[in-house]
């Protein structure tokens, strides 16, 4: 069975457990634009254990996904004792980039001046997303104009991670991602300008990169790209080669929190690296 199937029919075992979740945490909802779509969500554990703070964007293609449709991750984050922030943005086809990076920092911005206000430590943020989230959290974290457009101050930044990430636009991209990818972009948009690896520059954010080599969606050239571009400009960069079975993109990507550390390596990949910095 190839991976692109295999993917395919994995969804219904996805919700299955996604809608199985218990509500341990209850999210309190930030909105930081006037879309519907433009909040973010903060979860606060009963018993906070470390000092670092996740922010994290979700995937789902750029055209579809929330944070409270991902809130199975907030929980399991909030449960390893990590305050935690999931951020949402404006969607695709309605909504072309650069909308979406112009949401996320604007978002994160909003996300570090509520916990700010709220007494709250931001001085060692990482910044993680899966899929759509990694290819637009590894722009703000790594693109220097993006940073400077925006109005993004990265210094608290300690480590980015991204599960599955678009980060080089390559010709042999699954029919899937071409078909998300002309949905995204404009008509003759310059798509090297919505390119993680084209837009990265100089960076002492390390990061660590999730990729599975049959994710069935994302080619892991894709992250191989990333990481020797990374290795080139002189950044820190892991990269970390899924090896559960549960590996297509879905699940290693954003299924891999309705596990346990125990029970899912990469999960306790993510965790043990946070750990690490």
């Amino acid at each position: 069975m190839n991976d692109y199937l295999r993917e395919s029919l994995s969804y219904f075992g996805l919700y299955r457990r996604m809608f199985q979740v218990k509500k341990r945490y209850k999210p309190v909802m930030v909105s930081y634009g006037q879309n519907r779509e433009q909040y973010f969500l903060y979860y606060e554990p009963e018993r906070v254990t470390s000092d670092k703070v996740i922010v994290w964007v979700h995937g789902g293609g750029w055209n579809a996904g929330n944070p409270k449709l991902f809130d199975f991750v907030g929980q399991c984050v909030c449960g390893q004792g990590y305050r935690f922030v999931s951020l949402g943005y404006r969607l695709s086809p309605k909504y072309k980039y650069p909308c979406q990076i112009k949401d996320v920092c604007e978002g994160y911005n909003s996300a570090i001046s509520y916990l700010q206000e709220n007494g709250i430590d931001v001085s060692k943020v990482i910044v993680a997303g899966p899929s759509a989230g990694a290819h637009l959290t590894s722009i703000m974290c790594y693109c220097r104009k993006i940073q400077r457009k925006f109005n993004v101050d990265v210094s608290n930044i300690i480590g980015f991670i991204g599960s599955g990430g678009p980060y080089s636009l390559r010709n042999d991209q699954s029919l899937t991602l071409k078909l998300l990818l002309d949905q995204l972009f404009k008509k003759n948009y310059n798509r090297k300008n919505g390119e993680p690896i084209a837009l990265m520059g100089k960076s002492r954010i390390p990061m660590l990169l999730i990729q599975s080599r049959h994710d069935g969606l994302i080619e892991f050239a894709c992250a191989e790209d990333f990481a020797r571009r990374a290795e080139e400009l002189g950044n820190t960069c892991e990269l970390y080669s899924v090896v559960d079975r549960k590996n297509t993109h879905s699940w290693y990507t954003a299924g891999m929190f309705l596990e346990t550390r125990e029970e899912n390596r990469g999960l306790d990949k993510f965790f043990s690296w946070i750990e690490g910095l």
